[in-house]
């Protein structure tokens, strides 16, 4: 039977023999691990094997202590425990294996204590005696007398080991991911703690509407300026944040809100620092890494992994499998896979889309069978985890899975989006931005491999580069963003703000299968990002967030930040990022305007700097009135407020235009993008449910007496509206937004986990349940909705029974958190 890589792509036919090489490279290693080792997942537990690890010899109970030293000649460890001498040494097992018992002390604890120190030291074959951290250590700590690490012995006692509280979220099928780096998450000059960012930053990333986290920085890494790229122990969580139990409920905490975690997994190459990493463990060049040339990276100044070694292979496939199951992350982002994919690591090099650019004498083999084993490993582990690779070349069957003949990712990152929006910034004038291209860029994808599209990631953030904000607003991201000093917005914040909001809707719309930002570029973050180093002095003032600036109601930061939690709520509830259904209706290169059909909606965008064009007629595949759900120039979004109409108003349907069988006529203000929705989908109001979870969290077993209470507004006032759970559900009829709060039957406030005033906030019609730590889910879990029975019911549920509340004065538009 012919491969499904072969079926979706005939043209791979031509290099089907390289691609059978790192095919049948794979299958050769399944059947020899499943021989020596019984499977690959068993393979894959070797932390259950090296490092410090309980058991018992001769019936004495201790632990064992294994490293992996191939070259060695005598191998020592050494800590506090025995204050660094060479009194415990360990004993070859065969095949680099060095290992020692460590009995416990006659009062049963153990020899080698919970946060002891320690290194080996290593006999080297020249006789040379070096220390060096051990390769498995599940934690290291900086000495600040020497400023070099040591592996520590983290064994806490049963009651203070953090236990997993909630369940993994479902993977999400319209991912949205807020990449972050823990320690420089905080408004306060300081490395922020995985408890700060529980506290702190969960909660926003929930609110803004985003449904995964990426953690950068994850791995221990004695360099911080590196952003975590160069790590040095392998298994251990940086140590700057906190401990490894407040990185666990750090992860607990965002399953709770239902934020898938990823890990930024960085296997491409290790820290050429010797004396903290991996880099000649033994004290040869060739121990964890390819020796010679072949094992250094000229560019970024690090060392290759040999993947195909028996003990290194085992090595990084243990790692992957230990932060899925130990921490509990949901998937990986595979950092600089590029690298890996070809020989030259793509130094030098472009990639226009021809064969004979991925496939050659260029292409590293071994290292195309260790990413289809990882996959294959993970997807084993956690059938729900998430891959993402980060490859800048367009590999042909990255994201095809390893069963179809690809290498088993589910997503790649469209790294040429962001590249393209840079340079039109950079480089052009707003009038001589090409439409054609533009969309060409965002639609360019290979047939059935997912991408993660993004405006801007860490990269543009980085000190020496620049945001999207900066490119368009610059110095006047300081000086022009005071409402209260200049109410009039000048034209260069005007334009950046109107562009900003444009082109962050255009690439969620159009440019991929799911989307991705980097913390603070939702509200045009100013400040770059500079780590602390001897020509800051060692400053933490431009390694950190301004969140408050966001918060500040006399700053612009608010609009772009209001914008972009519309904007991934009007996704999140319509979820056309899951819609294969993609038709780019329209590309004027002289109007400026592009127009495309995706999962049922129609967007519309005018990037022309002055022309105004009403009535500008949009052909469009269905026959029904539509209405607008999003614009960029709402009055809250720091616009004009110029398409009020649409909001309040359906556009009827007319004839054919431009090969589209149906067509509608809009008024498209200059620099402006409006989201428009059948009028059929808005109907039959909002609909409220109490998931189990939810309930069990605040010691319920069902929703009676469970309130909810509706705000209104009632002649200009605000009011209340108290409505009960009665059959576990609440509808509110006849309204499209709703902003309310729960009490429980004792009266006390069930808070929304995701929220600044603990009030839930509804922005479309459409079906939500409430689950986990208080957060809305778009669609109701059928396994989870009290009240909820089998059946028909906007496709999904039906209602044992429901509360029915026309507002008496409904508030136009959408309410606006304050």
């Amino acid at each position: 039977m012919a491969l499904k890589i072969f079926e979706l792509d005939p043209s791979l036919e031509s290099v089907s023999g390289q691609i059978f090489d790192r095919i049948n490279g794979y299958k050769w290693w399944k059947e020899e691990l499943v021989k020596q080792e019984g499977g690959i997942e068993q393979f894959a537990e070797g932390y259950k094997t090296f490092g410090f690890n309980r058991g018992e010899k001769d019936n004495v109970k201790g632990a064992f202590f294994r490293e992996w030293l191939p070259n060695a000649k005598q191998v020592f460890l050494i800590g506090e425990f025995n204050k660094w001498e060479n009194t415990t040494a360990l004993t070859s097992e065969g095949f680099g294996r060095w290992v020692v018992f460590l009995p416990d002390k006659e009062d049963g604890t153990p020899m080698v204590p919970h946060k002891c120190q320690l290194k080996v030291r290593v006999e080297t074959p020249e006789g040379q005696m070096i220390e060096r951290v051990p390769a498995w250590t599940k934690l290291a700590w900086q000495d600040h007398t020497t400023n070099l690490f040591n592996g520590v012995n983290w064994e806490p006692a049963k009651e203070d080991q953090y236990t997993f509280v909630h369940k993994r979220p479902l993977n999400p099928d319209n991912l949205k991911i807020y990449e972050a780096h823990v320690g420089m998450a905080s408004v306060e000059a300081k490395v922020a703690t995985y408890a700060d960012f529980a506290r702190d930053v969960l909660p926003r990333i929930k609110r803004l509407g985003y449904n995964a986290v990426q953690l950068m920085a994850v791995a221990e890494h004695a360099h911080y300026g590196c952003f975590g790229y160069h790590v040095t122990s392998f298994f251990a969580p940086s140590s700057r944040q906190g401990t490894p139990e407040e990185l666990k409920m750090m992860i607990d905490t965002a399953h709770s809100l239902g934020i898938v975690v990823l890990m930024d997994l960085v296997h491409a190459h290790a820290s050429s620092n010797a004396l903290d990493g991996l880099a000649q463990q033994d004290g040869t060049d060739h121990c964890y890494t390819h020796g010679g040339p072949k094992g250094h990276h000229t560019e970024w100044d690090s060392k290759i992994f040999h993947y195909t070694k028996y003990e290194v292979l085992r090595f990084l496939l243990s790692n992957v499998k230990w932060w899925l199951e130990e921490y509990k992350f949901d998937g990986f982002r595979f950092d600089g896979i590029t690298s890996m994919l070809y020989q030259s690591h793509g130094i030098g090099k472009g990639y226009t889309g021809g064969y004979h650019e991925y496939f050659g004498d260029d292409a590293e083999i071994e290292s195309h069978i260790y990413l289809m084993l990882a996959n294959d490993l993970i997807h084993s582990v956690l059938p729900s985890a998430i891959t993402i690779g980060e490859d800048v070349s367009g590999m042909p069957t990255l994201c095809r899975p390893v069963e179809d003949g690809g290498f088993g990712f589910d997503y790649r990152l469209a790294m040429a989006i962001p590249d393209m929006f840079i340079k039109l910034l950079k480089e052009g004038t707003d009038d001589a931005w090409d439409m054609g291209h533009i969309t060409h860029t965002l639609t360019n994808r290979r047939y059935k491999e997912k991408v993660i599209a993004y405006c801007e990631s860490h990269d543009q953030a980085i000190v020496g580069d620049k945001t999207l904000a900066f490119w368009l607003m610059d110095a006047e991201m300081y000086t022009g963003m005071s409402i209260k000093t200049q109410p009039q917005a000048s034209l260069v914040v005007d334009r950046g703000l109107s562009l900003h909001k444009m082109i962050r809707l255009l690439v969620l719309g159009l440019g991929g299968e799911a989307y991705l930002t980097f913390m603070g570029n939702e509200f045009g973050h100013p400040e770059w990002i500079d780590f602390p180093r001897p020509e800051n002095g060692w400053s933490h003032d431009k390694c950190r967030r301004r969140w408050d600036l966001a918060e500040d109601v006399h700053l612009r930061y608010q609009f772009f930040q209001a914008f972009d939690e519309l904007m991934q709520a009007c996704e999140n509830r319509f979820k056309w990022l899951t819609s294969e259904e993609q038709y780019v209706s329209l590309k004027d290169n002289k109007d400026k305007v592009i127009a495309f059909e995706r999962g049922g909606l129609l967007f519309a965008f005018n990037f022309h700097p002055c022309q105004s064009y009403s009535d500008y007629q949009i052909g469009v595949g269905w026959d029904e009135p539509m209405r607008c759900v999003l614009d960029s120039d709402e009055s809250r979004f720091g616009g004009q407020n110029r398409l009020e109409h649409g909001h309040v108003n359906v556009f009827p349907v007319l004839g054919g235009f431009k090969e589209r069988p149906h067509s509608v006529k809009l008024y498209l203000p200059a620099r402006t993008a409006q989201v428009l929705v059948k009028e059929s989908v808005l109907q039959g109001g909002i609909r409220i449910l109490l998931a189990e979870s939810f309930l069990a969290g605040h010691g319920l077993t069902s929703a009676d007496g469970v309130v909810l209470q509706l705000e209104t507004v009632k002649d200009g006032k605000k009011e209340v509206a108290p409505m009960k759970f009665e059959g576990g559900c609440v509808e509110l009829a006849q309204t499209s937004n709703a902003t309310f709060a729960l009490v429980g039957p004792t009266g006390d406030i069930l808070k929304c986990g995701a929220s600044k005033d603990e009030l839930f906030r509804v922005y479309f019609p459409g079906d939500y349940t409430i689950s986990g730590k208080g957060y809305l889910e778009n669609t109701p879990a059928k396994d989870e909705a009290i009240g909820a029975v089998e059946g028909q019911h906007r496709g999904t549920l039906r209602w044992r029974q429901v509360n029915h509340f026309p507002l008496q004065a409904a508030m136009p538009g959408f309410p606006m958190e304050s």
